[in-house]
């Protein structure tokens, strides 16, 4: 039996994934987190490897509080760098493919086209560092691939989406950032490109952009949740100073992807499209 090993397994990500798995035959899915798995110790990796047969590892583990980072730079750097490099040597070793899973906060946010693979890398924040020193990490590795994606959510987990549906039960008025655009992306349609990859034996290797179509500030995307659960919350959008955090963040994060989208010859959904589809599984 070929194994596919996914760590942070209760995390958003490997939840949607955990979904699709049953479906896939001639794999078995292991879904491990920090209890099961800790990625940052060099020597359980090796252990978990060479005790199964790992084909494909999906690391899905990641430290993602942004703010927290800047004040918690050692943990990040455990997770987001340590964590990977682990993986890559591991699977470098046992010769498993390795999909790795980064982030659009790897780009400075100064640029109004539309971001590139190729494009430089500048994080703004130490959180994007430390998911671009482990992209670094992951490049070394013949067989790899990186996704960068970006405002993840989905009907598991904590995500932008639980909580303004929450707010929107307690607050009859709310002010969210307009000035921040990027594209929100639901987890299951992310998930269901994972798994096309893996039952596609898919060899080229590389870094990929993937999101949802379209646009939107993180206003946008309050909006947009509020109308579709028709809840009544009065609205406001704010500018970033007016809404100061500890980590800075790209005013513009929107990224291409006709890489993905040619190579595995697939659509991608619109943006408020999949937010539907994910409300009506809430």
């Amino acid at each position: 039996m070929n194994y596919v090993l996914v760590t942070g397994g209760n995390g958003q990500l490997a939840s949607c994934l955990k979904d699709l798995s049953k479906n896939l035959q001639g794999y078995k899915f292991i879904f491990t987190d920090v209890e099961e798995l800790d990625i940052a110790k060099s020597v359980d990796v090796d252990t978990f490897f060479k005790k199964n047969n790992i084909v494909y590892c999906i690391n899905c583990a990641a430290y993602t509080a942004v703010d927290k980072a800047e004040s918690e730079k050692e943990i990040a750097k455990k997770v987001n760098e340590s964590g990977p490099r682990n993986l890559a040597d591991a699977c470098h070793k046992y010769k498993a493919t390795l999909i790795h899973i980064s982030t659009d906060f790897v780009f400075s946010g100064n640029q109004s086209n539309l971001y590139t693979e190729e494009d430089s890398t500048h994080p703004i924040n130490f959180y994007g560092i430390s998911k671009l020193d482990g992209e670094k990490a992951v490049i070394s590795l013949e067989k790899h691939i990186i996704i960068r994606t970006s405002w993840l959510y989905s009907e598991y987990g904590h995500n932008f989406l639980k909580t303004m549906l929450r707010l929107g039960k307690e607050k009859e008025t709310l002010s969210v950032v307009c000035d921040q655009i990027g594209t929100p992306t639901y987890a299951g349609d992310l998930a269901m490109t994972i798994v096309k990859m893996i039952s596609s034996q898919f060899n080229k290797y590389g870094v990929y952009h993937y999101s949802n179509e379209g646009v939107a500030s993180w206003y946008d995307f309050a909006k947009a949740i509020f109308d579709e659960t028709q809840t009544n919350v009065k609205l406001f959008p704010i500018s970033s100073e007016a809404y100061p955090t500890p980590a800075k963040r790209p005013a513009f994060s929107v990224m291409d992807k006709s890489k993905i989208k040619n190579a595995l010859d697939i659509e991608i959904s619109y943006w408020r499209d999949s937010l539907k589809e994910c409300l009506e599984k809430i």
